[in-house]
């Protein structure tokens, strides 16, 4: 190998040869509005590890009340994939973007993710809420979001819990009771 070819090899190995940052992480999905079901669908049929919460609504109209099963976070569908297998995502209709950083797609914590499909998986009450980024800091300790940490607020008497993510700037609320719930000192 001449001395240039080397040269040129030590500069490009590093980026090539180094190992990809992130890999098999939790990514979150910016869709077009309305479009959250369809993409959850179409990951779910080319086989990526997707994660969409719903919540239960009820609505109202002149006629008639239906129950509705909206997006807990609109517009965002949560992804499980390595990071070079992004443009698989990228191509499915309705997908917009990825909640990036400095042009890289920004990894969500696991446990954030993993705590929320808990509590949803033993049934927990949730509906969206509006971010909060104020606020006591608590822990939850007992019931379906046990171990999960947010932002205490009241609403009509309830007691409830206020979870963030904070990548997306997507809250959600979760009625508790005050003995459910420890504050964090910190």
């Amino acid at each position: 190998m001449t001395e240039i070819e080397n040269t040129v090899m030590t500069s490009i190995c590093p980026v090539l040869c180094a190992p990809v940052p992130n890999s098999n992480r939790w990514y979150a999905a910016y869709t077009c509005a309305r479009h959250e079901k369809r993409v959850a669908q179409q990951l779910e049929v080319r086989k990526v590890e997707n994660f969409l919460p719903l919540y239960r609504s009820v609505r109202r109209w002149k006629d008639r009340r239906k129950e509705l099963q909206l997006a807990l976070f609109p517009g965002y569908v949560f992804v499980r994939m390595d990071l070079r297998d992004r443009l698989r995502v990228l191509q499915l209709p309705g997908v917009v973007s990825f909640v990036s950083f400095g042009g890289t797609p920004a990894p969500l914590g696991e446990s954030e993710i993993e705590g929320l499909r808990h509590g949803l998986m033993k049934n927990g009450r949730v509906e969206s809420h509006p971010y909060v980024a104020e606020g006591r800091r608590v822990q939850i300790v007992d019931g379906p979001f046990s171990g999960v940490q947010g932002f205490v607020v009241r609403r009509k008497d309830k007691l409830r819990v206020v979870l963030s993510i904070t990548l997306i700037r997507q809250s959600i609320a979760i009625e508790v009771s005050e003995s459910d719930i420890d504050p964090i000192n910190s």
